[in-house]
């Protein structure tokens, strides 16, 4: 592969500016404009023809070395740029900003703009539907300080965390599309669609940084946005701004709050939990069967945004849930919603149109959308007007008309305008009166020369004059060489021909300077018109932001009502007490997909019943009506109405789930180690508020140590932390755990067996569960005939009771049977045997009861 020679004064001038600007970006993928072209040189060449399957050819020489070079037309470049960073990769774009004509070597260029996967604006480059975050972070022992801002819509945040566990979550829900840290800290375990990008230390110092936030905001400190107590959010912060500011080589005039994101204020889902409830992405990383993708009926792409949004950041705020919820409430009334959808409809994506003209890159069908917005707002006041409830009503004022820029922007802007202002034909006839002139001459230049033909004959009586035109001389009034005597005095001679004169007149001079030019001069003066006029849009932003805002806001609270017509939701009652009471609760995206009926069940977790023990078969439903809990406390608090016929729903602070595990082979950690980890999660930081779902504890391990987990877990949560727990388990023994404690409750979901086929009836019952049908689940999964066969019949022999023991009765408050081979050693056993291992080793497992093993652990507790 060639490589790019030291020695400047060896290359051309054209390639000595190209390494000029490679020097200044040795990291990106410089896109260096040459006409109809951007070329790609050298190394950054051979990476492109790679990555975009182009032709890797050659240019010439320079410095006595062929120069690689791979090219892609200007005018499609946004198909392959779109390619390179959604790859991860950054992209300088290198136009030409001096005048051909006037340069007396290479045509001046320098980068106007770099693109990377955290910083994009343009609609070619991003998923309408969903945020691409630009997030740094910045590390300080177990602290971190977190800010994230969406380049399209300016909506910038910060964030104070405590812990690794909570620094992962927020990474899960925020999924940046691009991550800064100081060069100096390890980079967190992401993604692959996630770009890592280290920047200096002193990028993140305090003082540099306030200054740039303060200037961003045009204030004289942070108090009023609510961020003062935060320094390593706002050092992270202020890294942030200044590398977005760079690469759009603008002031980011967007970007006009700061709004700091509290634990405290929401309810948290750790990394686990959000992938268990499949929020917005599946176990498999899909969106297909999410409760986002089932909820999205969004009119809008940014209404879309923000009921993400909301999904992925649950609210505490009880008057805040309640007017989102008495809104939605208001416009299921009398089908409400269905009018103020069918207005939204027709907007486009008015969030990301006001950041591309605040950062200049606006185009003509961005402005048409605008105006289109614009002229929806006086249907959208009079659905509004008449509507009980104070949020809508807030958001009625937010939305007032905007007659002026209504007015302008029809005026200016064709119905239709193509996609780039380059080639003209976006300001509408009649809006300036220059343009309409300079337009009128090219297209009216040849009725001109007609009209002036005929004027000029007969003001001379001249019959053999005529006005041409050549490519050389220009405009020209021709007469014969018989009566060219007889021209008026301000004729000018302009040329001898054999047979004739030609002259010009100052009218024709001035006519032919204006229609030589007219083109390019009409195109200069459409593009001056355009600019202004984004300008002047740019300098209205707050109002226009504050439009938009409200728009996206009306729009996810219309999907919200729109859902609990169409799914059938109610509102719950939100409370303040510890509680989570449901009846006939349904899970809404299983329902969603279910070709038969859903079975809804009830649901008491209270002060009296904090933890439900949920035993059942396999594919009996335990999993899904544990999920439908958490989903149905989750729509409670975004607001929303939930699938159940009534729901009390008290203030959850966080929500926990321990549902399935698998290998971290990347963390070298195994299925068990996971499990663990997020057990241990769970039972440090869960409290009474808290709403837990553990399921199958302890089974990737033996029995005995999987069950005695399972126990010492549950009574943690029962007797120590009282959070409201539903704790699934095969563990038939697990199903005592009541006996002994006053707030555990079972429950069970059957099946039943009808013609030797095993029937799920996914009912849920008080009491435990009889049996585990694990045998029948297996040939339902299709295991082969004779490996059920086998099965029953070791079972049998099992089951058996021995003649000596006659009164041993297999029951689900057992303890398994003591294995008959030898038990497997324990690697970190002590060289010497402490006495109590021989009174285990003499116990009769088989004849005590869980009671009578808890009482044998808690004696020997107290006597260490």
């Amino acid at each position: 592969m060639s490589q790019i020679s030291p020695s400047k004064k060896q290359h051309t001038p054209m390639m000595q500016q190209y390494l000029r600007i490679k020097r200044e970006h040795p990291n990106d993928l410089v896109f260096y404009r040459m006409g109809d072209f951007y070329e790609l040189f050298y190394n950054d060449a051979v990476e492109a023809a790679r990555l975009l399957d182009i032709t890797l050819t050659q240019r010439g020489q320079s410095a006595g070395e062929p120069i690689p070079m791979a090219g892609i037309p200007y005018h499609s470049a946004e198909g392959y740029v779109a390619r390179l960073v959604r790859q991860g990769h950054t992209v300088a774009i290198a136009e030409q900003i001096g005048d051909p004509n006037a340069a007396k070597g290479p045509v001046e260029r320098k980068v106007v703009r770099v693109l990377t996967p955290g910083t994009l604006s343009d609609e070619a480059f991003l998923n309408d539907r969903q945020e691409s975050l630009l997030v740094a972070m910045l590390p300080a022992d177990d602290r971190y300080g977190l800010a994230a801002l969406d380049m399209a819509s300016g909506r910038f945040t910060v964030q104070a965390l405590d812990g690794l566990e909570a620094l992962t979550a927020e990474l899960e829900r925020l999924r940046p599309s691009e991550l800064l840290l100081p060069e100096d800290a390890p980079a967190p375990e992401l993604g692959t669609q996630t770009a890592i990008r280290h920047q200096p230390v002193w990028l993140f110092d305090l003082d540099s940084a306030m200054e740039r936030l303060t200037t961003q905001m045009g204030t004289r400190d942070l108090t009023g946005f609510g961020v003062q107590d935060m320094p390593l959010a706002l050092q992270a912060a202020g890294c942030l701004l200044t590398y977005a500011a760079d690469t759009q080589k603008s002031t980011l005039p967007h970007i006009r709050s700061i709004v700091p994101e509290r634990h405290d204020d929401s309810v948290i889902l750790d990394a686990a939990s959000r992938r268990n409830l499949e929020i917005d992405v599946n176990v498999r990383g899909e969106e297909v069967h999410t409760l986002f993708q089932l909820m999205d009926h969004c009119a809008t792409s940014m209404g879309s945004r923000q009921l993400r949004r909301w999904l992925g950041r649950p609210l505490r705020d009880r008057q805040e849930l309640r007017q989102r919820q008495h809104a939605v409430a208001t416009l299921v009334d009398d089908f409400v919603f269905e009018q103020v959808k069918a207005t939204l409809k027709p907007i486009g994506d008015i969030e990301r149109v006001l950041s591309r003209i605040a950062l200049g890159s606006a185009r003509p069908r961005d402005l048409v959308r605008l105006r289109d917005a614009m002229t929806q707002l006086p249907a959208l006041q009079e659905h509004l007007t008449p509507l009980d409830a104070p949020r809508l009503q807030a958001l009625k004022d937010d939305l007032h008309e905007q007659p002026h820029w209504t007015d302008v922007l029809n005026r200016a802007v064709i119905d239709n305008p193509p996609v780039v202002i380059r080639d003209g034909g976006v300001i509408a006839p009649g809006f300036d009166e220059e343009l309409d002139e300079l337009r009128g001459i090219d297209d009216n230049a040849g009725e001109f020369l007609i009209r002036l033909e005929e004027q000029e004959r007969e003001r001379t009586g001249l019959s053999t004059l005529k006005v041409g035109y050549n490519r050389v001389h220009g405009y020209y009034i021709e007469i014969s060489k018989a009566q060219a005597r007889e021209a008026p005095d301000e004729y000018i001679r302009r040329q001898t021909l054999k047979n004739a004169e030609r002259f010009i007149t100052p009218e024709l001079k001035e006519f032919e300077d204006k229609a030589l030019s007219a083109k390019s001069r009409a195109l200069a003066r459409e593009k001056f018109l355009y600019d202004a006029l984004v300008r002047e849009l740019a300098e209205d932003l707050p109002n226009l932001q504050t439009m938009a805002r409200a728009l996206a806001e009306l729009d996810a609270l219309v999907c919200l009502a729109d859902c609990a017509d169409r799914y059938n939701w109610t509102a719950p009652e939100l409370t303040d007490e510890a509680e989570l009471i449901i009846e006939e609760g349904r899970h809404p995206v299983v329902e969603a997909v279910s070709d038969s009926p859903f079975v809804p069940n009830d649901l008491t977790l209270d002060n009296q019943a904090t933890t439900l023990v949920i035993t059942g078969p396999n594919m009996g439903g335990k999993s899904t009506f544990m999920r439908q809990a958490a989903v149905i406390a989750l729509l409670g608090h975004i607001g929303s109405f939930v699938p159940a016929t009534r729901a009390r729903i008290g203030s959850i602070d966080r929500i926990f789930t321990r549902m399935g595990s698998s290998d971290d082979i990347a963390g070298g950690r195994s299925t068990f180690m996971v499990e663990m980890t997020e057990t241990a999660n769970i039972l440090h930081n869960a409290t009474p508020n808290s709403l837990v779902i553990m399921d199958e504890v302890g089974r990737g391990t033996s029995t005995f140590d999987g069950l005695s987990l399972a126990w010492a877990a549950a009574s943690h949560l029962v007797r120590q932390t009282r959070a409201l727990t539903l704790f699934a388990t095969h563990y038939f023994e697990m199903t005592a755990l009541p006996e002994h404690l006053g707030n555990a409750h079972n429950l069970h979901l059957d099946a039943t067996e009808h013609d030797d086929k095993l029937v799920f009836l996914h009912r849920v019952q008080p009491g435990p569960a009889s049996q585990s049908f694990g045998i029948q689940v297996a040939k339902l999964a299709g295991v082969p005939d004779g490996v059920i066969d086998a099965a029953r019949r070791k079972l049998d022999e099992l089951e058996q009771v021995p003649a000596s023991q006659p009164s041993r009765t297999v029951s689900v408050q057992e303890a398994p049977p003591e294995p008959s081979g030898p038990m497997q050693a324990d690697l970190f056993a002590p060289a010497s045997q402490h006495p109590m291992v021989d009174e285990l080793a003499d116990l009769d497992l088989d004849r005590m009861t869980p009671l009578e093993a808890l009482q044998w652990l808690y004696h020997h507790k107290k006597t260490l």
